[in-house]
């Protein structure tokens, strides 16, 4: 049992986190560096090197079209470039999309952006959807860290 004696370096520490992050449109909507910084630690489970781009329609389509074969934009694509600690990989975060999904769902443009930044952490890590037990498990990591960010559940429509 530990006790208040216990060296520091024998609890578990916080997962580091190198974060670049791109703007590629610009608005006064977009999230800060600290915003997605604390958002993407929060979903972190392991070391890891993430850059998050935000883009516009065309160049969410154009990745979504090259890497997914899907000739649409879409909200946050994630490509992991190394799947084992240290973790790396990219998010892409569309944000036009962001904002008109945000409006159809009735939720907070920030609380969006939180939820799909932690979305897509948690695909850097393995975590998926494909299935229904994976979508479950997924869900209900995403709810916790998002609730416990100080956001509404990401999966409950909004009023």
């Amino acid at each position: 049992m530990p006790t208040s004696s216990t060296p520091t370096s024998r609890r578990a520490r916080k997962p580091r986190l190198a974060l670049a992050v791109q703007y590629a449109v610009k608005g006064r909507r977009l999230p800060s560096r600290s915003e997605l910084r604390r958002w993407a630690r929060a979903a972190l489970e392991h070391d890891a090197r993430i850059t998050v781009r935000i883009v516009g329609r065309d160049e969410a389509r154009a990745l979504n079209r090259a890497f997914r074969g899907r000739d649409y934009a879409t909200s946050v694509l994630s490509f992991v470039m190394r799947a084992v600690p240290p973790l790396e990989g990219d998010l892409a975060l569309c944000a036009p999309v962001v904002a008109h999904e945000a409006r159809d769902q009735r939720k907070s443009v920030r609380a969006h952006y939180a939820h799909l930044v932690v979305h897509g952490v948690l695909h850097l890590q393995g975590y998926d959807h494909g299935r229904a037990r994976e979508a479950r498990i997924m869900e209900r990591r995403e709810t916790a860290i998002v609730t416990g960010l100080g956001y509404p559940d990401p999966h409950e429509r909004q009023g």
